[in-house]
């Protein structure tokens, strides 16, 4: 019967602990809902959550919502990759190597105080206003915050934990495979997280420059005819997609990091057992 009884408090704290973020998203909705038919808000102006849902059948049925969804996908992702990865092979050289930091940190560090989105005139002269300018804009939103966490979480490892690994005569291979990069992840993590934020951060600004898709363009253009309802919505998909996001990072953290959960619940126990 304790057991039964433990399982359904388990299973009860999972769900509430599930629920409990949406709350006030779907609070705030209803809200709306209620606003827009007791006519508190001019729809006109702020249409209804359900015209607004509506309006998004709309749009899926002739097909171009999926259509500049997965473009808008298409530049984040690739944007990601291209600027994520060169900040995180950055981060690395410079964190492992004394010479390398010497040489590129001072650099970088001053190019990352530049706001990347005030280099929009010069990447326009240089590439133009075609798909390479836009992924170009989102990988160099995405650089800085990998770079500045690989970086960090590499030179912010315990030096006796890397003592550790020596005096076990481990290769710097093995060092930095079972050492260094473990000591890092979690800061790596969190500038992945960082990074999808401002990718999308980015990509809404890069699709309103002169863009013939996507979700940005796809508000740009109905703003030019007051097209209130696509607005709103192209708003709640990036809030959508910035959730999603999130929650895909959170979860890369839970994989990766599943030891530093092992080791929480170890603690609990052996502190629970102290107790008794």
């Amino acid at each position: 019967m304790e057991n039964i009884e433990t399982n359904e408090k388990y299973h009860f704290s999972f769900k509430f602990k599930n629920s409990l973020p949406w709350l006030i998203p779907v609070f705030l909705i209803v809200f709306w809902q209620v606003a827009c038919n007791l006519s508190w808000v001019n729809e006109t102006l702020l249409p209804s959550p359900i015209d607004v849902v509506t309006n998004g059948i709309k749009l899926f049925k002739n097909g171009e919502l999926q259509e500049n969804m997965s473009i808008s996908l298409y530049r984040a992702t690739a944007g990601l990759l291209i600027g994520g990865g060169l900040g995180f092979v950055l981060g690395f050289i410079n964190g492992v190597s004394r010479k390398a930091r010497l040489l590129f940190d001072s650099t970088i560090q001053m190019l990352r105080n530049i706001p990347h989105l005030a280099l929009i005139p010069l990447i326009i002269l240089w590439l133009g206003i075609g798909e390479s300018a836009k992924i170009s804009l989102v990988a160099l939103g995405c650089l800085f915050p990998m770079y500045i966490n690989t970086y960090h979480g590499i030179t912010s490892v315990d030096p006796k934990l890397i003592e550790m690994g020596k005096s076990y005569e481990l290769s710097k291979k093995d060092l930095f495979i079972k050492v260094i990069f473990p000591g890092a992840l979690p800061t790596i993590l969190m500038g992945v997280r960082y990074a999808l934020g401002v990718m999308w951060t980015t990509l809404i600004v890069a699709e309103t420059i002169s863009a013939s898709s996507g979700i940005g363009y796809m508000s740009t253009n109905a703003e030019q005819f007051m097209d209130m309802k696509t607005i709103v919505l192209c708003i709640l998909i990036y809030a959508l997609l910035g959730k999603l996001s999130d929650f895909i990072a959170k979860n890369l953290e839970d994989i990766f990091l599943e030891w530093r959960a092992v080791e929480r619940r170890n603690t609990d126990a052996s502190e629970t057992s102290r107790n008794k």
